[in-house]
């Protein structure tokens, strides 16, 4: 009916004209007799007839024409972005336009309402839209033991029809599981992430860790064998892409990623099952959700493509690199690093769990940031990587150069030799990215094998991967995907196969090293406890149940675990190549005097016993009411962006389409 480059607002006023057009038209129809269903979003229902007042109490079909609810059941597919049409559509249809047999109305079923709900309520989350008041399943639907319909028999005839057309050949696979190498909206990205969660409800499990600046979820999908909480000496993993937004390819790498998790765990891979079996995996596809959106936006078609190298598309690069507020996500993280090189000539000083400064609370954070720093602070994460776009590479830590006039030294961090390793297990099973040092014509100078220092290649203050390692146990590096930053959409099936083994080798590189329980003389475990190697300034802390991870190369290496109160202790660990899993070490701590040597400070504060300190001052909380007072952005945060589409000026407001009315 609409051409493919109508926009959703366009769609909506020609729906609206088209009801006021025809409505007049049928005005005076007779509202106690079945009468021909002249509803145009539902005149392919499987029943020729319905009745006025309908189950609503719309009492002609002009008042169910131009309420709200019909004009949802209208955009619905356009909406959702195609998920659960036309199901949606179909059940709104059965109470607007009631199914009417010799002048009665009947209701259609509600185990029929509770499937659809079911399979479909994560499209509605996905766009912070409350489930539709006239779908309530309890008040507007039937059981069968009164009498009731399938509203979707016609749709259910049809799948039957082309099931039966199908059986001679394979089998049809589940759209959760079936790889669609096109760009996913927001609400598509989040109704693959759930389905995924009930296809493999024994494995997979999806959580949220914040909202964005506009209030869209961030969405994660955990992979564990024992999903939700964390299982003693298994490593936890997570990836992390479109942090700018507008650098895409890593966002649809992960969704991909996440159901060829699900489908070859079921199909019995056991490569797949290893890896599911002993790691929790945690997957971000989108951290950056309203930048997305805006990306899309900028684009001149829905291509994502344009011919002339100086075209629209070349203009418009940068759209929603950063999120809502203007920030761009990967310089608002704490300047950590600063403080490391601060505190080089002190002694004894540490590259490790550095706290944040109480000055950070004080800038302008981003509640994206703030969500994945919170996020990060409550699992003990070992390995990680985020997405870019804009080169082919692997970026390892330090991001900030050592030195403040010289923005491209080689910054390394006590755990080079790791984070190099790290790196080029990701370049050297990428298809690619190992065969060339200059591939989007930028050089990497003295960066072999597809990977580079982070700060000799550009340096920044403020990155996320820097973060990680000077504040928490993970070793996180950063993966540039390719040159182009929102590649046409024939090249995802491309980068999908550039990228699949590099995504499944670097995860399963969270078992390098070694990995222990510490205890006391008791059996009691010992949470803080530090492990040191000697040689590396830097150290990684027990978790909450006493067990450790700590990535290391091969050879050998002398490992100490203390604790304040405990002596120390020390062994010394080989660890060969190729070694199939971490080696298991475990430590004993005997009891000690504690030592009465103060920690030392410096300027930013205490070197220990603050890292616990977590906007202490609660300022970020102050921040974000201050900044909701503002009429725009109070009216952005209380009316999500489809709002306007749905308030008839001079009508009711359907405020029963808002989850937090």
């Amino acid at each position: 009916m609409f051409g493919p480059k109508l926009t959703f607002s366009s769609r909506v006023i020609m729906i609206r004209l088209l009801i006021v057009l025809v409505g007049r038209r049928f005005l005076h129809l007779h509202p106690s007799k079945c009468t021909d269903v002249l509803l145009s979003y539902c005149d392919d229902m499987a029943y020729p007839q319905t009745m006025f007042p309908n189950i609503l109490g719309h009492k002609t079909r002009e008042d169910a024409e131009s309420g709200a609810e019909y004009l949802l059941v209208s955009v619905a597919e356009s909406l959702l972005g195609g998920v659960c049409n036309p199901d949606i559509r179909m059940l709104g249809c059965s109470v607007l336009a009631p199914r009417c047999e010799k002048e009665k109305v009947l209701k259609p079923c509600r185990a029929a309402c509770e499937a659809v709900r079911k399979r479909c309520g994560h499209a509605f989350e996905g766009i912070d839209m409350a489930w539709p008041y006239f779908l309530d399943c309890d008040r507007f639907f039937a059981s069968e033991q009164e009498g009731c319909y399938d509203p979707l028999e016609g749709l259910r005839a049809e799948e039957d029809a082309e099931a039966l057309d199908s059986m001679e050949t394979a089998p049809a696979e589940d759209p959760a599981m079936a790889m669609r190498f096109t760009y996913h909206t927001n609400a598509q990205m989040v109704g693959v992430l759930k389905k995924i969660e009930e296809r493999c409800s024994d494995v997979a499990r999806t959580y949220s860790i914040g909202r964005s600046t506009e209030g869209r979820e961030l969405l994660v999908i955990e992979f564990s064998n024992n999903p939700g909480r964390h299982e003693l000496l298994e490593p936890e993993f997570k990836y992390i892409g479109n942090m700018h937004g507008n650098e895409v390819l890593g966002r649809q790498l992960l969704i991909y990623l996440a159901q060829h998790m699900c489908s070859e765990y079921q199909l019995g891979n056991e490569r797949i099952q290893t890896l599911v079996n002993t790691t929790r995996i945690h997957i971000l596809p989108s951290m950056n959700p309203d930048g997305y959106e805006a990306a899309v936006s900028g684009l001149p078609d829905n291509n994502y493509g344009d011919d002339e190298e100086q075209g629209p598309r070349y203009e418009s690069w940068n759209i929603g690199r950063s999120n809502a507020q203007n920030i761009d996500l990967n310089r608002n993280f704490p300047d950590l690093t600063s403080i490391a090189y601060g505190r080089r000539r002190q002694k004894r000083h540490r590259t490790d769990h550095i706290p944040i400064p109480d000055r950070f609370w004080f800038g302008k954070v981003a509640p994206e940031t703030y969500a994945v720093m919170k996020w990060i602070r409550s699992i003990p994460f070992v390995l990680s990587a985020n997405f870019h776009a804009g080169d082919l590479v692997v970026s390892y830590p330090y991001d900030l150069s050592k030195h403040p006039q010289e923005r491209n030294m080689f910054s390394p961090t006590p755990d080079d030799k790791v984070f190099k390793l790290l790196a080029r297990t990701y370049a050297t099973a990428h298809e690619t990215m190992s065969s060339e040092n200059a591939q989007c014509g930028t050089s990497h100078t003295n960066s072999p094998k597809g990977t580079v220092n982070g700060a000799q290649w550009s340096s920044i203050a403020g990155g996320m991967q820097d973060f990680n390692y000077l504040h928490t146990n993970c070793f996180e590096l950063t993966v540039e995907l390719g040159c182009d930053k929102f590649p046409p959409e024939e090249e995802l099936y491309v980068g999908w196969q550039e990228n699949h083994e590099a995504l499944i080798e670097f995860m399963e590189a969270v078992h390098l090293g070694i990995k222990g329980i510490v205890k006391d003389e008791e059996g009691n475990a010992v949470k803080g406890a530090q492990i040191s190697v000697r040689g590396i300034r830097h150290d990684i802390t027990t978790a909450e149940d006493g067990d450790y991870w700590r990535l290391l190369t091969p050879g050998i290496h002398i490992v100490t675990a203390s604790a304040p109160g405990y002596s120390r202790s020390m062994k010394k660990v080989h660890l060969p190549r190729r070694m199939p899993a971490a080696g298991r070490v475990d430590f004993v701590l005997q009891r000690a005097a504690p030592e009465l040597d103060p920690p030392e400070e410096d300027e930013d504060g205490p070197l220990t016993g603050t890292h616990d300190r977590f906007d202490p001052y609660n300022q970020y909380e102050r921040y974000a009411l201050m900044s909701d007072s503002s009429q725009n952005r109070e009216e952005r945060a209380e009316k999500p962006w489809w709002w306007n589409y749905f308030v008839v000026p001079g009508g009711p407001a359907p405020t029963w389409l808002l989850k937090h009315y």
